[in-house]
């Protein structure tokens, strides 16, 4: 039986899913399973569209559709978490399997302590995650570098330190992130700035990292993160459809490695990014600069998972003047001071930006701000943000009750 902290290598029993699915297809093996066992009602997860660039969100409720969307897709950027709020109403009244990122578990963890996301009903399956990159920067990025036509590229993946595709012909070619990142290309900006590489807020987290010998590339490593995902792991073997070894002592060691070589990383860039920006008055300026260019189209708030209020206050007449284009800076400082606390570095708002405005850069600088000096760190579990200007024990209580931001309305 397995118990939290465990840790297996996994492989799909079935040789077309090992065939289909991304190192042996145990994810693909997990997803099915829940869905067919009826440990889920459905299934959110992610499929290719129109080609490797063309991520698309998928809901299936029937388990022969969960091999679609089998393999990864790093130049596919979408978020999960916003959509199981959005569109299936926080999973309150249905039970759902999603294999997330490090940023879609912490923005479900964010939505979850506001009572937006119901996580009783969500079964994470976590995916080890070196960053994705914009779609347009790829299609540009292998153009450019690689000296191929995006549009004959059929598989990509980021695998030892290189980004490596794969075409129509079946060349397969490879480049260093580091020497791409060093040139403008490879991964989105907050993705060089994440340290949330092993998701393990999630009920198991899955990966190739640490898979070595022979099976690696035909296995993926599995960490059980609690008692939920141990229970479809040990469901999983028992139908027969999924297949576990223990993970080689060798192999845990590499994947801390890694993950400790990622973390490293994701400091560098972030010293890097926030350097850039400055500090007090000269910060204030390049971020007033940059949102001059804001046209108000509303994509930064559409697509934040930490956004979700009714009557947003960006809308409200008395805050923010109609019809002004660009808006006041008030207008930004709103979202600022409404998200600063909880922003989870998705770069939502920045990969949506019309007017390509570093708006994930802003936010997250001013949170790692805020995260150094109140140790509030948002996404990792269900403490809730550290709030300015109320009694703490108080306005922890409310907003747990209530689920709502809104503190004190001055305009009374």
């Amino acid at each position: 039986m397995a118990a939290k902290g465990d840790m297996f290598y996994a492989w799909a029993a079935d040789a077309a899913c090992q065939e289909k699915g991304e190192c042996g297809g145990a994810v693909t093996a997990l997803l099915t399973h829940a869905l067919k066992s009826g440990m889920v009602d459905a299934v959110l997860a992610v499929k290719k569209g129109q080609d490797i660039y063309d991520a698309v969100p998928t809901f299936i409720t029937d388990p022969a559709e969960i091999a679609q969307t089998a393999g990864s897709l790093h130049c596919g950027t979408l978020l999960l978490s916003k959509l199981v709020k959005q569109y299936l109403d926080g999973a309150k009244d249905m039970r759902i399997a999603v294999p997330v990122k490090g940023c879609d578990t912490m923005g479900l963890y964010e939505l979850a302590k506001r009572n937006q996301v119901n996580l009783d009903n969500v079964l994470m399956i976590g995916l080890n995650c070196g960053g994705s990159v914009s779609p347009v920067s790829a299609r540009k990025m292998i153009a450019e570098k690689f000296g191929v036509n995006p549009d004959d590229v059929v598989k990509e993946e980021i695998d030892k330190g290189q980004f490596i595709i794969v075409t129509k012909d079946g060349q397969h070619k490879g480049i260093s992130m580091d020497e791409l990142e060093e040139e403008g290309y490879g991964r989105r900006s907050n993705c060089r700035r994440c340290k949330m590489k092993v998701p393990r807020q999630a009920d198991l987290a899955c990966g190739n990292w640490g898979v070595i010998g022979d099976q690696a590339g035909k296995a993926t490593f599995v960490e059980v993160c609690s008692e939920k995902g141990a229970n479809l792991l040990d469901g999983a073997v028992s139908a027969g459809v999924l297949k576990t070894g223990a993970a080689n002592p060798k192999g845990i060691e590499i994947r801390g490695k890694v993950e400790g070589a990622m973390l490293k990383l994701g400091d560098k860039w972030r010293a890097k990014d926030f350097e850039g920006l400055g500090e007090g008055k000269d910060r204030l300026k390049k971020i007033m600069d940059a949102t001059s260019r804001c046209i108000k189209c509303y994509q930064c708030i559409e697509n934040c998972p930490i956004c979700y209020c009714v009557e947003c206050s960006t809308k409200k007449a008395y805050l923010v003047t109609p019809g002004q284009v660009p808006p006041p800076f008030i207008f930004h400082l709103i979202r600022y001071a409404h998200i600063s606390d909880s922003c989870i570095n998705c770069g939502q708002c920045e990969e949506h930006c019309a007017m390509d405005i570093p708006n994930a850069l802003f936010m997250h600088a001013l949170q790692v701000d805020l995260q150094d000096m109140f140790g509030h760190t948002p996404g990792v579990d269900m403490e809730l943000p550290v709030l300015a200007l109320v009694e703490e024990k108080t306005e922890r209580k409310r907003l747990s009750d209530t689920g709502s931001d809104q503190i004190f309305n001055i305009f009374e």
